[in-house]
């Protein structure tokens, strides 16, 4: 149960209960902006549907990890880790892509077309590849010209180009120097993707595994009643039209509707005078565009606090080496529920699409300074912004009018739907229960952000990996 606010909070608490507690304005603002703020939730969860996943792409760049590393794994290591026929698997991922692609509407990615003709080149298929070669050399795109020199067997005058994607890298040169393979790196580069194939194989598993010990641990004491009790949960004194200004009205409208709409043309025209040029543009427009996005919910975040300052909020960071731990348990603990949930998702109703755009960037970004960028968006910007909102101000608020579990289930609804992705929606629910969870068991906002950090962290890095090969 959660305790009484202080006598002056529950005063106020009560005073905006009351009928005709909040001014009629501003009880009519939120519920023009509650309106609005569904019919932008509604609409953007359909469109989600239609927007590519990043699924399909993390998936291709394990299997051409997988490829690359398998002349390096030997023993029980190279079934356990690369399969059965990871080369036939990955032809299979690519014709995949091309058919959804072309479902969809869209032309050839020379990019996809190349590594396909590539792929049919190794399992000895020269037939199938050569119309593949042929179309990207005819492209526009930067292909081209690689192509060519593929189709020729030899480099042409002019330097083709070199890929970014690693087996393509290697491949090609080894199809342009048939003779000097080892002048191309193909025993480094398979080394090389081995061990990061192991790592990425492994350290899930582990993680998997002490998170399932750290949560059956804690299901056990808390059966046995012998967990501590949690800290009373306190937060700032709002009142349910408070919350709704605050989410429907700061968050929705002013930073996902209005914000992008004035200030993203405004960001676009400033970097182009500034001649910032591509990818490092995309990489300052995120952090420009979501600082921007932040501004508005804050701002009238602090008014509604106004008389009762920050640290009403709880962000409580010392001391750090325990909201580190918690954050760090919570991370553990959440890991194997969202893992699950994802999985049973997956089975049921296969690939829902709809992955945040920034997932996509930072996986086909091989400029430093532009995943610096998406790197602080995501890893310090996103967990500040959505805690202090989410578990922050609207948690406490809901738990006086729900309970610790209604509040904590509500605050992570809110926080899924906000992310406006079906695919993401019941993982993202899982994910913000744990979170809330931390907020109400230890009373620190801090140890939120931390763990929401560490998640945002561990994507990132995953992404980069597979990105940078």
């Amino acid at each position: 149960m959660l305790p009484p606010p202080h006598a002056q909070d529950q005063q106020r608490v009560t005073a905006a209960n009351k009928p005709g507690g909040a001014p009629g304005w501003k009880v009519g603002l939120a519920l023009v902006s509650l309106a609005l703020s569904l019919l932008l939730w509604l609409n953007g969860l359909i469109d989600s549907l239609s927007r590519p996943s990043v699924g399909n792409a993390l998936n291709r760049r394990q299997l051409e990890l997988t490829v690359l590393a398998q002349p390096s794994l030997s023993g029980a290591l190279r079934p356990l880790l690369a399969g059965g026929e990871p080369l036939q698997t990955l032809k299979q991922a690519l014709e995949n892509e091309r058919t959804s692609a072309a479902e969809a509407g869209q032309g050839p990615d020379p990019e996809l077309e190349l590594e396909l003709a590539l792929v049919l080149q190794r399992l000895q298929q020269p037939q199938q590849a050569e119309p593949l070669l042929e179309a990207v050399a005819a492209s526009q795109g930067p292909e081209a010209s690689l192509a060519a020199a593929l189709l020729r067997g030899q480099a042409g005058p002019a330097q083709p180009l070199k890929p970014s994607n690693g087996l393509v890298r290697l491949w090609s040169c080894e199809a342009l120097a048939p003779d000097a393979p080892n002048r191309c790196g193909s025993a480094v580069a398979s080394q090389r993707a081995a061990l990061k194939l192991l790592a990425m194989s492994g350290a899930p598993v582990l993680l998997l595994l002490l998170g399932s010990a750290l949560l059956l641990r804690e299901i056990w004491l808390r059966w046995r009643g012998r967990s501590a009790d949690a800290t009373p949960l306190q937060g700032p004194t709002l009142s349910g039209v408070d919350a709704v200004l605050l989410i429907a009205g700061g968050f929705v409208v002013v930073g996902e509707l209005l914000t992008p709409l004035l200030v993203g043309p405004l960001l676009a025209a400033v970097l182009q005078g500034l001649a910032i040029a591509s990818p490092l543009r995309e990489g300052v427009s995120v952090v420009g565009l979501y600082l921007a996005l932040m501004a508005g919910p804050l701002v009238i975040l602090a008014l509604l606090l106004k008389g009762q300052g920050a640290a009403v909020l709880q962000f409580r960071w010392a001391p750090a080496g325990r909201s580190l731990r918690s954050a760090l348990k919570g991370l553990l603990m959440v890991l194997p529920l969202v893992s699950l949930v994802g999985w049973l998702q997956g089975q049921l109703w296969g690939d829902a699409g709809g992955s945040n755009p920034l997932l996509e960037l930072v996986l086909n970004s091989h400029n430093v300074p532009a995943l610096a960028c998406f790197g602080f968006t995501a890893i310090v910007l996103a967990p500040l912004f959505e805690e202090t909102i989410f578990r922050g101000a609207l948690l406490p608020v809901a738990a006086r009018k729900l309970g610790a579990a209604g509040g904590v289930l509500l605050s992570a609804l809110i926080f899924a739907v906000a992310h406006l992705s079906l695919g993401e929606l019941l993982p993202l629910l899982v994910l913000g229960i744990g979170l809330g969870w931390l907020r109400w068991s230890g009373g620190r906002l801090g140890s939120c952000v931390l763990m929401h950090a560490l998640w945002n962290a561990l994507t990132f890095t995953n992404l980069v990996v597979l990105g940078w090969s």
